[in-house]
């Protein structure tokens, strides 16, 4: 599924969210089903600077050459934001991911324009990560 087609389906769930309370015990609940990391994979290299929380993000690339995406944080609701994150880039493509305003996409729904400062931030640095990984690996190619 492309990153534009995962975008859709997080907009429509977020459409029915009238306010901002109801988002954030949405983003809440989804990062509390978001997997956590094995012990040994939570390093000083995985770890994304620039988060007020902890956070851990770990990236690959599938024999088709898309990103996977697996991450942590301590903080549910980074939590929740990392989730959103998984849902719209794992197993994408560089391209799609390279091609996708994010940023948009989350005012869009509603996700950035209530969080703190250091939120904002840590969530910009998540997003770097990912965007520098599918620069390199598209690249690389």
């Amino acid at each position: 599924m492309s990153v534009e087609s995962q975008a859709q389906e997080i907009r429509d769930e977020f459409d029915f969210l009238d306010d901002w309370e109801t988002r954030y015990a949405h983003i809440i609940d989804l990062g509390k089903a978001n997997p956590p990391l094995e012990p040994h994979e939570r390093t000083e290299q995985t770890r994304v600077r620039g988060c007020a929380s902890q956070v851990w993000m770990v990236l690959s690339e599938d024999d088709a050459g898309h990103i996977l995406i697996r991450a942590e944080s301590d903080a549910m609701i980074v939590s929740g934001l990392i989730a959103i994150l998984i849902r719209l880039f794992s197993g994408a493509s560089h391209e799609d991911i390279l091609a996708f305003d994010a940023p948009a996409f989350l005012e869009e729904i509603g996700v950035t324009g209530a969080l703190s400062a250091q939120r904002s931030n840590g969530l910009a640095s998540m997003l770097e990560r990912i965007r520098t990984v599918a620069s390199a690996e598209a690249t690389d190619r």
